[in-house]
């Protein structure tokens, strides 16, 4: 069995033990006659948040903890990333304590599925169609700076983090599935700026899968690579992929918002800071490149970080000067 066959196996298999505890709760929680059973669908039934939160960290933090130190590669929380939205959803709809307008329901669910297909089909082919082809650059460096220590931080730097990231994101997820109002102006607004931002993302990404491909295929040639991405959306904007996913979890954070449930943007807070964090990562990654440093920084002096902008021109002003 090749590993591309291999780690595909590994993938489908890995959620199903939250999965069959979850189908199994849902068809027996009112019908159990067991007191220990009873006990514990009681609370299954009391806490929904609680017993994602716990799912979570038994199958996604433990277990693929634990597969990802058998592979030597932590490379599968990325492809969850895409698809553990998409679980939650369906488990707060499902969940018998859900209370909720079903239209705003489908809505949000049916944005949800082509927020995951878009990004699940740029990770696929970004990694050539590839399961489990190569891990997060950044582990990769918190694996050379940690050594020895890697095995046992990385279950709390990878997993656990994500943990926080992922439910804390998808709060409005549970918000819009525990109050039912009826549908308003702003369940439109919130619909408008989460497509506008799949849209963004999508085309962001497109561009830059282009711009990846183009420059392989000169290496291959044996001509000089194209040292920085300046065109479409890139031209605007540095990182116009990162506003875009920035903008789908805002707009989800307005659903509930609109709910009454504000406070549901601490999820998404939190990620815009860490993402900002990712971003200047991402650029002293790029200086650091020879080929392309001397670009990349013209580029960073004339062009906005994530707000799609006119560019500024100070090396014509400069020219203009002397």
């Amino acid at each position: 069995m090749n590993r591309n066959l291999r780690n595909a196996i590994v993938a489908f298999l890995a959620p199903l033990p939250s999965i069959v505890f979850y189908l199994f709760f849902l068809r027996n929680y009112s019908s159990t006659s067991d007191s220990e059973l009873s006990y514990i669908h009681s609370w299954c039934l009391s806490h929904p948040l609680l017993l994602a939160n716990l799912l979570f960290f038994f199958n996604v933090n433990v277990l693929f903890w634990v597969i990802g130190l058998l592979q030597s590669s932590h490379w599968m929380i990325d492809v969850y990333w895409t698809v553990i939205p998409v679980m939650l959803v369906h488990y707060f709809a499902l969940h018998p304590s859900g209370h909720y307008n079903k239209w705003r329901s489908m809505i949000v669910i049916t944005l949800t599925w082509i927020w995951s297909i878009r990004l699940t089909h740029n990770y696929f082919r970004r990694e050539n169609w590839e399961w489990g082809a190569r891990e997060d650059w950044r582990f990769n460096d918190l694996r050379k700076q940690y050594g020895k220590h890697w095995w046992w931080l990385s279950f709390f730097s990878v997993y656990v983090s994500q943990q926080i990231f992922l439910i804390g994101i998808c709060l409005p997820l549970y918000i819009i599935h525990s109050i039912d109002a009826p549908l308003n102006i702003w369940d439109l607004v919130s619909s408008a700026i989460c497509l506008t931002g799949i849209v963004m993302a999508y085309y962001a990404d497109t561009q830059l899968h282009e711009f990846v491909t183009g420059n392989q295929k000169l290496k291959e040639q044996g001509k000089p690579k194209i040292p920085n991405l300046d065109t479409g959306l890139w031209h605007y904007s540095r990182h116009p992929n990162y506003l875009g996913e920035q903008l789908w979890w805002w707009g989800l954070v307005i659903f509930a918002w609109n709910l009454g449930q504000g406070w549901t943007l601490i999820g998404s807070l939190v990620n815009t800071l860490c993402l900002v964090y990712v971003t200047i990562l991402v650029e002293r990654r790029m200086v650091k490149q020879e080929y392309r440093a001397e670009a990349y920084r013209a580029y960073q002096k004339t062009t906005s970080v994530w707000i799609p902008w006119f560019k500024s021109h100070p090396a014509v002003a400069k020219d203009k000067n002397t």
